[in-house]
């Protein structure tokens, strides 16, 4: 591992959270002609086999065997819901909004670190997580007489995402990231086909909201505009995992991790450009206690010679 020279590794993060805010803005340009799951299923299949392509060229070796089925199909679940959450939000939500809230995960593994790995938290990361909190509390903006329960789905994405990162924590030391990979792609393509099964021929799609027709539709009922998006994700969703990949394997996770904030950034500048998004000043003011407190964490973790949130990257 290169830690003298993180600076490849910082480049290679911003890179990814870039590609990574261009396909949330894909999503959000073609949601209205296509289908969630068949997007998720594009998406999915096509990053799968350019990575597989990518992983035979470089004579990877991957075990097939995991030593945590239970585990595995419980994470992969998890992971699978957890962005379908996400995705739904990008057809109400601002991609700033959106990527803020999920940036509470950190907060989230923290927790479960604590309760599950037994890892000792103190009381600077607690006040660390309160003040994300608030920062989350104040992005929501919450009016409880008429407080909007859809903006909660980005947090509950980041909840979800961080148990399954807790489990990868835990299957980590005899599933290698290889492996834990093969099983991530073979079953959200699994899942992704017994939701076509069951409602991808639209019969369920009887709702005048955008974003539940977003969920419903009929798949491939508009190959000829979305396919060509979709092809664009997938091969997006690759460069971003293979630069990611190499910033945390070949450069210090530590130092990289912090970078994975711009995705914050580059989501404010793509939405302006794209969809005139402009965040009030409540909204600013939230995202900056959210990045704060993560950035925090990150500290007092590698301060004390801990991975609990940066050993693993934020967006996968």
């Amino acid at each position: 591992m290169n830690e003298e020279n993180n600076s490849q590794g910082i480049i290679l993060v911003l890179v990814s959270m870039a590609l990574f805010s261009f396909q949330d803005a894909l999503i959000k340009f073609v949601f209205e002609k296509a289908a969630l799951y068949e997007i998720y299923f594009g998406r999915i299949f096509i990053a799968s086999v350019i990575l597989g392509a990518y992983l035979f060229f470089k004579k990877q070796k991957i075990k097939f065997k995991t030593e945590y089925p239970f585990l595995t199909v419980i994470r992969v679940v998890l992971h699978f819901f957890a962005f379908s959450f996400f995705f739904i939000s990008l057809t109400y939500m601002s991609l700033a909004m959106a990527n803020a809230l999920f940036f509470s995960s950190p907060f989230f593994i923290s927790i479960f670190a604590k309760f599950f790995l037994k890892e000792q938290i103190g009381i600077r990361r607690w006040s660390a997580i309160f003040l994300g909190f608030i920062g989350i509390y104040i992005v929501l903006n919450p009016d409880f007489s008429e407080f909007e329960y859809k903006n909660l789905l980005p947090v509950l994405c980041a909840f979800f995402y961080a148990i399954s990162m807790t489990i990868t924590k835990i299957t980590s030391d005899k599933d290698n990231l290889y492996t834990q990979l093969f099983y991530f792609y073979t079953l959200a393509i699994g899942l992704c086909l017994i939701i076509f099964i069951f409602f991808g021929s639209g019969e369920f799609n009887k709702y005048n909201d955008p974003t539940m027709q977003f969920i419903f539709r009929e798949w491939f009922s508009n190959t000829t505009y979305a396919w060509k998006y979709i092809l664009i994700m997938g091969a997006t969703a690759s460069i971003s995992f293979v630069c990611i990949f190499k910033a945390y394997s070949s450069y210090s996770p530590s130092v990289v991790s912090l970078f994975e904030y711009s995705l914050i950034i580059w989501s404010i500048i793509i939405g302006y450009l794209l969809f005139s998004e402009i965040p009030t000043l409540r909204t600013f003011i939230g995202i900056s206690l959210i990045i704060s407190a993560g950035i925090y964490i990150f500290v007092r973790e590698r301060i004390r010679k801990q991975d609990i949130t940066l050993k693993f990257p934020k967006r996968r």
